[in-house]
């Protein structure tokens, strides 16, 4: 087994194009001063290194899934250096989405959106710009969660307030949702009139806003 280990260090060290030297000097910048010979010891499997300075080579190394490297299982199993490298791509890729991050361990968890959803003048609503905060408080049903901006909703929301969104595709007469609208986003209260469809604000210092194409109305949800 020390052979395999030490065969397959000196490979991944080989790929890389680097020296033992080389090697042991990155070793040291991530805190774990080797020597090149013992580098040496380890690839002829004269001697086994300890576990974390098995795991800092890797990493020095950039090896990604090291159980497919050096147990032939995992997700790298059957691919040859372009697909582990693409592989290792993908996921750099969903690390930046931000869409996969861990959750909090304790409580209930739900997206909050970062980007304020206005409730005076509108901002737009990125629906991929959120991280996740600790909702055990947050009504039931919530789906996730936005940040007030203004004050067209006072008294009933303020500004800096976080509210709780349920999804939905439809908001019914006279109910607090928040909206897309010519590419802005709001928290309004929908009316929905024979008259006509209008955005209304709580605060009769803003005019409401009318909707004279509803079905280009986005509803992203119901205000809990």
């Amino acid at each position: 087994m020390y052979d395999d280990i030490g065969a397959r260090l000196a490979a991944l060290r080989r790929q890389k194009g680097l020296s033992q030297k080389e090697l042991a000097q990155r070793l040291g910048a991530l805190g774990e001063p080797v020597s090149d010979k013992a580098l040496s010891k380890w690839e002829k499997g004269a001697t086994l290194p300890s576990a974390r300075q098995f795991l800092l080579a890797c990493r020095a190394l950039e090896v990604s899934d090291v159980s497919g490297e050096f147990m032939g299982a995992g997700l790298a199993k059957g691919l040859d250096g372009a697909g582990r490298r693409k592989l290792a791509e993908y996921a750099e890729l969903l690390r930046r989405s931000g869409l996969y991050e861990p959750r909090p361990e304790r409580g209930r968890a739900i997206r909050l959106y970062t980007l304020a959803a206005s409730a005076g003048p509108g901002q737009f609503l990125d629906d991929g710009d959120f991280r996740w905060i600790d909702a055990s408080g947050a009504p039931e049903g919530a789906d996730f969660a936005v940040r007030v901006a203004g004050d067209s909703m006072e008294p009933r929301y303020h500004d800096g307030q976080t509210v709780y969104v349920k999804a939905s595709p439809t908001v019914g007469d006279g109910e607090a949702g928040l909206f897309s609208w010519q590419g802005s986003g709001y928290i309004k209260i929908l009316h929905d009139r024979p008259e006509g469809v209008r955005l209304h604000s709580l605060n009769p210092a803003y005019a409401d806003i009318p909707v004279p194409e509803p079905a280009q109305l986005r509803v992203f949800g119901r205000i809990l």
